[in-house]
């Protein structure tokens, strides 16, 4: 007998079908629909807490007391102390240039882009010798050391600029080592030397991680073609290799020009308003409450920043379609058997390599960690103490490090459920092609594109600050403006490691399981997620960090609250003046930090950008 007879006998066989599709009903229809709900929502989150604010900066530069007018913008525009020697010549007044020239050539943007430039530079320089490094040389460590070059690069920019001022202060360790020779001492703080070594901190490895990759998929084949033609190794390497490797070079060089020109922690902490960036007046200006001119700087910068972004996207997509196979050199031994002279010259340059890599990446993390246990007479666990006794006796409105702790946690794990989905769905879309993959592009990397510090003043002038909607008043305030304003700066990264693993994924298996009768979101979830799904672990890794990083957008949204975090606590003891628990609390801001990466690297991520 089979099951439908069955059922025919207890009148059962007509209801259990109908009831199953009632059942599967609405899960199915749920399922079909799934994506395009999540694409509408994550546009909806978009709009309201990246594109509205965004917005609401735009509206504030051209709406002044309730009125519209192009007064600030004009006034700005004009000023030599923002645009230098362009001032005039956005005034017309082209007789006024050489005055202008002679006594503010550069301006507040000029400057801000010569810093930048100036950082590029560095960066470069730093992060070339190290890709050389990574992906000629083998020696025990190598992977690990190549995992471990992109920690700078998420590390809490906060942080860093509490190492520099530990190392490179007057009585730094620098300045101790220079002692022992008899040279110094010098003062690098507050000096634009400072900021372009900092920043050249944060993004040489980005420069050498990009870099490394490139040189780890050049075809050797065509290198041994043109020295067997007679080429010499550095005709060679001129015409043959460095073609290779220069797309990968001006792509770091692009993206760390586009940071660092929105660089804000960093210049606040190191140099100062006297050496102050766009980002930092800004910042500056909204705490003085000129909203107006503010957002009139920061659309200014945007629009810059977005110019650069586009042109970094354009370029990208031109060298997208120039695939080749890999075919890399053999690596060399770092202490070869019998070295020649050029050898010995070249481990030689790796060594100073070395010590270069130990001045500016690991003395300033090592003296901050220093720092938090040296006072006056030595070794002390005081400022430890300082932060026990803040956390058990301070004050309400103090700052107290076991709330910038757990908000910290809990803000990282908040943006994690919101960037996570909102970058898989950006990358599900991505992967589609056509003209809708340049849109979700362009979409995904538009929040890369406006500085933390214009999202925040967007939420706080206009979320926070509650808007009329159909008679009532919305407001997004505290936790939930802060970690929208962290979902945001993290999904792009979340995309940026997921899109180019699902589009890799063989679509004739996601075919077969469509044929099969499973939904578009079921094949997702049952073949593609699981396909790349170390690029999901490495990219909730990364939103994990940025969040737990974020300076720029949360130390405006946590003012005159109890919403802040553990770089925003850090700010706050330096702005006491107070050296030490700012390093202690930084040395605590650095073990969760690491922590976040060694829970996720046991899931099985990998550190991809």
């Amino acid at each position: 007998m089979t099951r439908e007879e069955a059922g025919a006998e207890d009148g059962s066989a007509s209801v259990r079908p109908s009831a199953r599709r009632e059942r599967a009903g609405p899960t199915r229809w749920l399922e079909r629909h799934a994506i395009g709900l999540l694409g509408a929502a994550t546009v909806v989150v978009l709009a309201v807490v990246f594109y509205y604010p965004v917005l609401t900066v735009f509206a504030d530069a051209v709406r002044v007391g309730g009125e519209w007018t192009g007064e600030v913008v004009g006034e700005v525009l004009t000023d030599p102390f923002y645009f230098g020697l362009l001032a005039p010549i956005f005034g017309g007044e082209f007789g006024a240039v050489g005055e202008v020239a002679a006594e503010s050539p550069l301006g507040l943007f000029g400057f801000t882009a010569y810093q930048a430039l100036l950082s590029t530079v560095a960066s470069v320089a730093l992060g070339l010798p190290g890709a050389y490094v990574l992906s000629r040389y083998e020696f025990p460590g190598r992977r690990t050391l190549r995992s471990l070059t992109i920690l700078p690069f998420v590390m809490p920019s906060i942080m860093v600029a509490i190492g520099f001022v530990a190392f490179f202060g007057t009585n730094g360790p620098l300045n101790d080592l220079l002692a022992l020779v008899g040279l110094g001492p010098v003062n690098l703080l507050f000096t634009l030397e400072a900021i372009v070594v900092a920043h050249a901190f944060y993004n040489a490895p980005l420069v050498a991680r990009v870099t490394t990759a490139a040189w780890e998929s050049v075809d050797a084949r065509m290198v041994e073609t043109a020295r067997s033609l007679g080429a010499n190794p550095w005709y060679a390497f001129r015409t043959v290799l460095a073609p290779q490797l220069l797309p990968a070079v001006l792509t770091g060089a692009l993206l760390t020009f586009v940071f660092t020109f929105m660089s804000f922690p960093i210049v606040l902490a190191l140099g100062g308003f006297q050496l102050a960036t766009v980002e930092v007046w800004v910042y500056s200006l909204v705490q003085e409450l000129e909203y107006a001119e503010a957002a009139t700087l920061a659309v200014a910068e945007t629009v810059v920043s977005l110019a650069l972004t586009y042109a970094y996207l354009r370029y990208e997509a031109r060298q997208s379609g120039g695939g080749r196979a890999a075919n890399p050199p053999p690596r060399k031994r770092l202490v070869p058997d019998s070295p020649s002279p050029l050898d010995a010259l070249e481990r030689l340059g790796v060594a100073a390599y070395a010590v270069v890599v130990a001045v500016v990446f690991v003395g300033p993390i090592a003296s901050m960690v220093a720092e938090s246990v040296t006072g006056p007479s030595g070794f002390t666990l005081q400022y430890y103490e300082f932060l026990v006794r803040r956390q058990v006796e301070g004050a309400s409105f103090q700052t107290k490090p076991g709330v910038a702790v757990r908000n910290s946690v809990l803000f990282g794990v908040a943006t994690l459920l919101v960037a996570l989905p909102m970058g898989v769905t950006v990358s599900v879309l991505t992967a589609r092609g056509g003209r809708k993959t340049r849109l979700a592009d362009a979409a995904a990397m538009a929040p890369l594109a406006v500085s933390g510090v214009v999202v925040g003043l967007g939420m706080l002038r206009g979320l926070v600050f509650g808007v009329e909607v159909w008679g009532h008043r919305l407001q997004v305030t505290g936790p939930v403006a802060i970690v929208a304003a962290h979902g945001v700066a993290a999904y792009p990264f979340v995309v940026r490691n997921v899109a180019p693993l699902l589009g890799g994924v063989d679509r004739s298996v996601v075919e077969s399981a469509r044929a099969l009768g499973a939904t578009r979101v079921r094949a997702l979830l049952d073949v593609e997620l699981p396909l790349v799904a170390s690029g999901v672990a490495a990219g909730a890794a990364f939103a994990f960090a940025i969040s737990i990083g974020e300076f720029d957008s949360t130390v405006i949204l946590a003012t005159g609250s109890s919403s802040y975090t553990m770089p925003v606590a850090v700010e706050r003891y330096i702005g006491n003046r107070t050296l030490g628990p700012a390093t202690a609390m930084g040395t605590v801001l650095l073990f969760v930090t690491s922590l976040s990466f060694v829970v996720v690297d046991r899931l099985g991520g990998r550190w991809e950008v």
